[in-house]
């Protein structure tokens, strides 16, 4: 998971406390009916390219987080990088389209298909005759059969992250020759299609000793277009070879090396040429512009069509985020990277290079005269994920249903959607499933199970929920804020502390005027004449007097405590598009009265010690969208579990909000081999957690990423898998595809 993260529009829902017993759902597409699951909302950015435009040779320098800790996608400390490994090393039965949906891997298989459903569901694969392993041994069915019990959570001596579909196996054999594999369920399964992908040879899934500990650091046998070369944690970077023994498209690129790089050096590392790919954030768009201009003047491009230097949107950007853009700092990172190869190691020419002297330069590591500033595009998508305001629904006010929806309802989710994607010249359409993406084949809008923005509305569910306006405050002893002592404070633009949206502060209300009222006044007898329909003296119009338009609404309170949430957000890089939505959120919720206590936390801990632990009242943070949601987005809105010891399992849903009903649909919808009955299932189920409030997705993650402007078929990926030998650099005079290629 990520932190940070269009159809139907459904039946509107009433402002009455509704369980989810009595939901409405939103009709449904069915026969004859426009299919509800739309388009991508943008297509891939890629700089397409035919693979004979794409020169042979080179290495390709990719930036990623981390070196991964295991290059086992099945163990609990996979990460992005342990999946960009599999992608390219290891065979995949199916990978996601440009429209996020499965589809056969033909280099792996001719077919597969459900060949009986009674008394069993049976599954036959027959494989590509030519798919081997880099060890020359053809890959079949002793390999399946072993995956399986490595997965089927019957061992418990092999330590995997998860087993959902495997445990659905009764038996898998070989079928009528070689090149045939038959799988038989012991339950139905309508998300076989997810399974074996990747797939690991019988030499990592084999025995408990090899699961857990011989593909942590190595992958001996592979079965992709590359090969695992050497993971290297000291040198940060994982190699990637061509494989000699590929079947398939011969890949382009020698090498693709994946290298660490924090994100805040990644700009300066692209201008002096020592990568050639990196995801960045937007704040890195101007970084990379001055950088560019301070070097040897090579233009950035923008392949979507937007400004490459988009304009600050109430604070989207941080004000210091250009320090590593400077002239100074850009020359230090070109002398830094003086033995780096700006072309790749064995282009022979023919690769166009940024550089005309790198044509043919050695590779990383060996010296050559100091490179000059690339030239660079930014190419531009959205990503596979989704960015979600999360309410804990455990304890607190959050804990009745009538303050979740209130708070739902107080948002303009299109408005938040802008902040974000307008200024980047991406669309910025609010999500509108839980379950899947605009153009994969469960998506349907059913965010009309809750309802539009509606102030009015959601004032009535905090009334019905008895939070009244200047209600009785009890008198607290005000505890000490966590932080340095007083006169060793943190300058302005290092402060991770907690502040409260909606108390006498200013800044965050639209003027003056609208401040809501503090403890004190509320304490000292003018609750009274707030309830009654008056003001305060000098913040507030006198008596009558409508409120104008926008305007905070005074707090509410109930059993003597102010309606204060806290809103918990990482404070590391990267993070000023969170801080900017959650700014927005707090000012919506300050005009229902609801204040929100804002508090900063280092980006290692906002997930262990805060959204796991359950340590928030509101957070930001993104899930990744499946193309199988009734497998892989159960355990993430799974009502909670009591345990024995008195503690509650809560699998991946850190909001605790959950239903039986929930449960039911999506226990229906993975135990239906009618595709589009399950579709429906699920995007029932949708319909019931949008009602239940529990999260409220907000916006498609972008996806941006920075590219030297001669390499090819990388880049914004949006929903699709990307294809590994296809990727390489443009020959001298070719010329890559404009803008993003179609949905």
């Amino acid at each position: 998971m990520s932190h940070d993260g269009v159809g139907l529009r459904a039946v509107m829902r009433s402002v009455a406390f509704l369980t989810a017993g009595v939901l409405a759902v939103p009709a449904l597409g069915g026969c004859g009916s426009k299919d509800p699951a739309g388009k991508p909302l943008a297509g891939q950015d890629i700089a397409v390219a035919a693979r004979a435009q794409v020169a042979d040779g080179g290495t390709m320098r990719w930036a990623v987080d981390a070196v991964p800790e295991t290059l086992n996608t099945f163990q609990a400390d996979a990460d992005a990088t342990t999946t960009r490994v599999a992608q390219a090393v290891l065979p995949s039965m199916y990978r996601l389209n440009a429209a996020g949906r499965p589809e056969i891997n033909s280099d792996y298989l001719e077919t597969a298909e459900v060949v009986d459903t009674e008394p069993r569901q049976v599954v036959l694969y027959k494989l590509n005759q030519q798919a081997v392993w880099s060890d020359g041994r053809e890959i079949g069915a002793a390999d399946f059969a072993a995956q399986w019990r490595a997965l089927s959570g019957k061992d418990s001596a092999y330590w995997t992250a998860r087993n959902a579909g495997y445990d659905r196996i009764e038996r898998i054999e070989r079928g009528s020759n070689d090149l045939e594999v038959k799988v038989t369920f012991a339950r139905t399964y309508a998300d076989w299609r997810s399974l074996f992908s990747p797939l690991y040879p019988k030499e990592v899934m084999g025995t408990p000793d090899t699961f857990n500990d011989g593909a942590r650091t190595k992958l001996k046998v592979t079965g992709g277009p590359f090969t695992v070369e050497k993971a290297d944690r000291k040198a940060h970077e994982v190699v990637l070879a061509r494989n000699p023994r590929w079947w398939g498209r011969p890949a382009k690129l020698n090498r693709i090396v994946l290298r660490a790089v924090p994100r805040e050096e990644r700009s300066a590392a692209l201008a002096a040429g020592t990568l050639d790919l990196a995801e960045i954030d937007p704040a890195d768009i101007r970084r990379i512009t001055l950088a560019s201009r301070s070097g040897a003047g090579s233009p950035l491009r923008s392949t979507a069509g937007a400004s490459a230097s988009p304009e600050d949107d109430s604070k989207a950007e941080s004000p210091s985020a250009d320090a590593s853009g400077s002239a100074d700092e850009t020359a230090a990172e070109e002398s830094a990277s003086a033995e780096e190869s700006a072309g790749g190691e064995d282009s022979g020419g023919d690769v166009e290079s940024g550089d005309p002297e790198a044509n043919g330069a050695p590779e990383a590591g060996g010296a050559q005269a100091a490179p000059t500033i690339q030239a660079l595009e930014i190419r531009k998508s959205l990503e596979a994920a989704f960015t979600q305001l999360a309410l804990n629904g455990s304890s607190g006010p959050l804990a009745d249903e009538r303050v979740r929806r209130a708070v739902a309802r107080a948002l303009d989710r299109k408005k938040l959607a802008e902040a974000v994607l307008k200024p980047l010249g991406l669309p910025a359409v609010p999500v509108g499933s839980h379950l899947a993406l605009s153009g994969q084949a469960a998506y349907a809008d059913n965010s009309g199970a809750l309802g539009d923005q509606d102030a009015e509305e959601a004032q009535a569910l905090l009334a019905d929920a008895g939070w009244v306006p200047g209600g009785p405050v009890e008198e607290t002893k005000k505890e000490k804020a966590a932080g340095p002592e007083k006169g060793t404070e943190k300058p302005a633009d290092e402060d991770d502390g907690t502040y409260i949206v909606g108390e006498d502060d200013g800044a965050n209300a639209d003027t003056a005027d609208n401040k809501a009222p503090t403890d004190a006044e509320l304490k000292d007898g003018k609750q009274q004449e707030i309830q009654q329909g008056g003001g305060v003296p000098g913040a507030y119009a006198p008596r009558g007097t409508a409120a104008p338009a926008g305007a905070p609404s005074r707090p509410l309170a109930k059993d003597g405590k102010l309606l204060t949430l806290r809103f918990v957000l990482p404070s590391g890089p990267g993070s000023s598009s969170l801080h900017t939505v959650a700014d927005r959120i707090s000012r919506m919720l300050v005009r229902i009265g609801i204040r929100t206590e804002m508090k900063k936390v280092p980006d290692e801990s906002y997930f262990k010690d805060h959204i796991a632990a359950g340590e928030f009242d509101l957070a930001l943070y993104s899930w990744p969208a499946s193309a199988f949601p009734a497998t892989d987005a159960r355990p993430v809105y799974a009502k909670p579990v009591p345990a024995a010891d008195g503690s509650v399992t809560v699998e991946q849903n850190y909001t605790r909000v959950g239903t039986d009903q929930v449960d039911q649909l999506f226990d229906q919808a993975v135990a239906t081999l009618d595709q589009e009955e399950s579709r429906d299932l699920v995007r029932k189920a949708d319909a019931r957690i949008w009602a239940a409030a529990g999260s409220i997705p907000l916006y498609q993650r972008p996806q941006l990423t920075a590219a030297r402007e001669n390499l090819a078929n990388a880049g914004a990926f949006g929903l699709a898998t990307p294809i590994y030998e296809d990727m390489g650099f443009l020959k001298k005079g070719a010329r890559a595809a404009a803008g993003p290629s179609p949905s």
